[in-house]
């Protein structure tokens, strides 16, 4: 087992493949977490209790950096997901969150965070970081912010990635 730091890595998958990849990190030994939701299905004949991803397409990893190349190799996985150029990485306490909050709940579902007009977001890179904005307009991937803390109002285009709604990742 190679030495280092393991951390929580977040891999996208080919659609409808998370629990069979669970599968094979647990088979090769790996640390891995594939967080289902308890759903009721009903069909024209009966209703039944069923467990679904609750992230779908994506499963978390506990590797270390060497590890990371095995991890990609593995039939299902298309490749990790990136935050600002680098793989993901989810913080310990994060995922037993997820794990709490689903042995608490049953019928959740995750939805993604997105940036609106009017709400305000922190700019995370360049000369503008910690500056508090007002999203003007939402672009494809970019946003129009206003800082109005510079006495001025400084209208930006800014990379989505660059900016936090303030909520927790």
């Amino acid at each position: 087992m190679p030495m280092g730091k393991k951390n929580w890595y977040v891999l996208y998958t080919k659609p409808r493949w998370e629990k069979k990849i669970y599968g094979l990190f647990l088979a090769k030994g790996l640390e891995a977490y594939c967080p289902l939701n308890k759903v009721r299905k009903k069909w024209s004949d009966r209703v039944k209790w069923v467990e679904e991803p609750l992230f779908k397409s994506y499963v978390f990893v506990k590797v270390t950096e060497v590890e990371k190349t095995d991890v990609r190799m593995v039939n299902g996985v298309v490749n990790f997901v990136y935050w600002l150029g680098k793989p993901a990485i989810v913080k310990d306490r994060e995922i037993e969150i997820i794990r709490k909050f689903l042995d608490d709940h049953t019928e959740v579902w995750a939805e993604p965070i997105d940036i609106l007009k009017d709400m305000k977001v922190t700019i995370q890179r360049g000369a503008l970081m910690d500056k508090e904005a007002k999203v003007v307009k939402v672009l494809n991937n970019k946003i129009k912010v206003i800082i109005e803390s510079l006495g001025y109002s400084l209208i930006a285009v800014i990379d989505k990635s660059n900016v936090s709604t303030g909520r927790k990742k």
